[in-house]
Parts: structure tokens; sequence; C-alpha cells
């Protein structure tokens, strides 16, 4: 049995308190549903994107509205933890998530894009629950001196199921589609179209079942209180309290949201990068294996970063790895031919860290105001709904040329690690 872990007045559980580890291992099967499902979406992007026939502007709001559920959900998913703890808000958005992936059956069947909107919304929802509750739950529960390792190294499990999924979206959806094994610009029939927005039946069929049989483990374990320190304080004393004299968080807010445009941007576009004639020339079906190592490359960086950051600061670690990710994208948008597509990926490695590093940094020294810090940081995750900003540079400028606006999203991120990210208060 896991004991119930003791607390500093500032927030952080005491090391050696209790064995953390259990807990560890536990959520870290929750990063992995919730980047295995996200980035399925970067599968589904290009199939509804020829299912519907839509331009890079509608193609892209797809994914903006997956994100607008974390700017709408992000706060009151934090009054929710407060009010049920960590354990019940974890598996009520697990319930949710599966809800929204049931959702996908009758949206495949009409085909309807509305519905496919919507459900996606619900799914999206289900996550920002888990996100407020479990990055948090992960940065607090062991020393505060290793936050950030700690957090990126179950991160990488995030990015483990970032890896996977485009092969598991490439073999149930894009392969077994007219519109995902035919070359940009082949003419499909309403028919074939119609038969192709099936294909999503059963990934989503089975993503559902995964989620609720993880939901029954965690309301069977024993997932261990993080205490008083990190729930919502007395109202009275809250007055004395804010969370907008926390410099770290207040630089950090928009760090996230900037950070996902350009996650995003990059993971939603590659499979439409990669096919065009002039880069790689490839069917979206060969484009997804190559979507792989993208997302291998964010999974490697993390478990590289989780330990680089036991020996080296993770500010100047975050500005190294933005640095990287700085140059590959201007070689991104510059270049022609397989080079670029392969810059692309590389990218993966330059963002791998950035949201766990971020997070960790924006909490630290929040104390009783974890939850609350913790929702406005998963708040900016909407930042990923700006992806159809770049969807509109795209068809205004070109594809290759939209990514000058990832470039600008390095520049602030290499800011904020050098600079907003220090952890004292602001004045």
């Amino acid at each position: 049995m896991v004991g119930t872990p003791q607390q500093t007045a500032g927030g952080q559980v005491a090391a050696g308190s209790f064995n953390y580890k259990p807990a560890l291992a536990l959520l870290a099967s929750l990063f992995f549903m919730w980047g295995f499902i996200t980035v399925i979406n970067n599968t589904l992007l290009p199939h509804l994107r020829s299912v519907f026939d839509l331009n890079y502007t509608q193609t892209t709001l797809i994914e903006s509205v997956w994100f607008i559920a974390y700017g709408v959900m992000g706060m009151p998913s934090a009054f929710l933890i407060e009010r049920t703890g960590y354990k019940k808000a974890i598996i009520i958005g697990l319930v949710v998530m599966a809800a929204g992936a049931l959702g996908m059956v009758p949206a495949a069947q009409i085909p309807s894009y509305g519905v496919t909107l919507f459900a996606l919304f619900v799914i999206a929802s289900g996550i920002t629950l888990l996100q407020v509750a479990a990055n948090p739950y992960v940065a607090v529960i062991g020393p505060a001196e290793s936050s950030e390792s700690r957090l990126t190294l179950v991160q990488a499990f995030n990015s483990f199921g970032t890896f996977l999924a485009p092969y598991f979206g490439g073999y149930l959806i894009l392969s077994r589609t007219v519109g995902g094994t035919s070359l940009e610009g082949t003419e499909i029939s309403a028919a074939q179209r119609l038969a192709d927005a099936r294909a999503t039946e059963l990934p989503y069929i089975m993503v559902a079942v995964v989620l609720l049989l993880i939901a029954i483990v965690i309301w069977r374990s024993n997932l261990p209180k993080l205490g008083s320190a990190t729930s919502r304080v007395a109202r009275e004393e809250r007055k004395k309290l804010s969370l907008w004299k926390h410099r770290n968080l207040v630089w950090g807010v928009p760090a996230i949201f900037i950070y996902l445009i350009a996650e995003i941007g990059v993971a939603n576009l590659f499979i439409n990068f990669a096919i065009l004639p002039e880069i790689a020339g490839i069917t979206p079906a060969q484009a997804a294996n190559y979507l792989v190592l993208l997302w291998g490359g964010m999974m490697i960086g993390r478990f590289a970063g989780a330990f680089i950051m036991r020996s080296f600061p993770a500010d100047k670690t975050l500005a190294a790895f933005a640095l990287f990710a700085l140059v590959v994208m201007v070689g991104a948008a510059t270049l022609e031919g397989p080079v670029a597509m392969w810059c692309l990926i590389l990218v993966g490695l330059g963002h791998s860290i950035m949201f766990p590093a971020i997070f960790a940094m924006g909490i630290k020294g929040l104390g009783p105001l974890t939850e609350e810090a913790s929702g406005l940081l998963i708040t900016a995750i909407a930042g990923g709904a700006l992806v159809v900003v770049q969807g509109w540079l795209a068809d205004l400028y070109g594809l290759q040329n939209s990514f000058w606006l990832t470039v600008a999203c390095e520049v602030y991120i290499i800011w904020y690690a050098l600079v907003g990210s220090k952890p004292r208060t602001a004045e």
C-alpha cells in the first residue's frame, strides 16, 4: 500500500516521505494514451481533408476545435479537481474521453463534419482534465530539485504514445482508404469518399475500450492524495495570494501557448508537406511512416532530456533544445527536396522537452496555488488552436513559407528559457 505523502509548506512532497514510483508508473499510462489519441489526429486530418474535400484552412480548423477545448475547459478542470480530488477527476476525464471516442462512430456513419468536430471537442475536454491533474501531480510528488527531470521522464511515455499512433492511424485509417493510398491531386468519387469516412469507426472503438479499462484500473488503485498543501486554500487566506505575482508563471503561460503553435503546426501539416512534389512526392500513407520518426525524436529527446537535466540546469537545457529547433525549422522553411522533410522530422528532437520543462518551471514555487497555476498553463495549450493561422498562411503564401511562424515561436522559447523562467515573484 502506498502511504499518504507529507508535504512542505510550499506544496512539494517531502523527499522520502513515501514511495511515489508506483503512482508514476500508473500515471504513465495516462500520458501514453493522451499522446496516442492526440497524434491519431495527425493521420485523421489528411483523411478528413480528402473525405470532405477541405482546403488547408478548413483542415487546420479541425485541430483548432480540438485545442479550443483546452481554452474552454482548463480552469473548470482545475476547480473540479479542487472539489473531487485527483483520482476522481482522472476517472471522469477517462470516461469523457471514451464517450467522445464512441461519438466518432456516428460521425463516420453519417458522415458529418460537424459531428466529427463535436466528438473531437469532447475527447479533448477529457484530455484537458487529465492534463490539469496529472502534470502537477507528477511535478510535486517528489523532490523539488528534480521536478523538471521527473515530469520530462513521464512525458517520454506520452511521446511513446505519439510514436506508435502514426502506425496505428496509418494502418487502420490511411492504408484502408482510397484517399490515403492515392497521390496528391487524385480525383476521388463520392462513393469512395463515403467508404473512406467509415474507416475511422474501428480505431476509435478500440480506443474507447482501452480508456474504459484504464479508468477501471485507476478506480481500483490506491493513488495517494497530495494533501491540503495542494488543495485550494481557505477563502480568506487565498485573498492574500496572487498567481500573477509569480514571474515564471506569468511568462510561462504564453510560453506554453506559443510552443503549442509550433508543435501542432509542424505535426499536423507534416503529411501535407511531405506529399508535395517539390519536397518528397510520396503518398499520405507513406508520409505517415515518416511522421513516426518525428514523434520518435520527441520520445528519444525526452528520455535523454530527463537524464541531462539531472546534471545541467533545466533553463540552459531548454535553451539548447530550442536553439536546435530554430536551426532545423529555418532549414524546413528554405530548403527543397527530401532534406526539407528531414529538417521537419528533426524538429521533434528540439521540441521534445519543451512542454514538460516549461510546465515544471511555470508552477515552481506556487505551493497552494498549484492547481490553479496548472489550470492556466493547460488552458494555454489552446495555443494549438492557432494552427488555423498557419493554415491560412499556407493558403496565402504556400505551405513551406508558413513554417516561418514556427521559427518565430522558437525565438520566444529561447527567451523564456534564459530570462522569463526565473522563479521569482514578479514586481
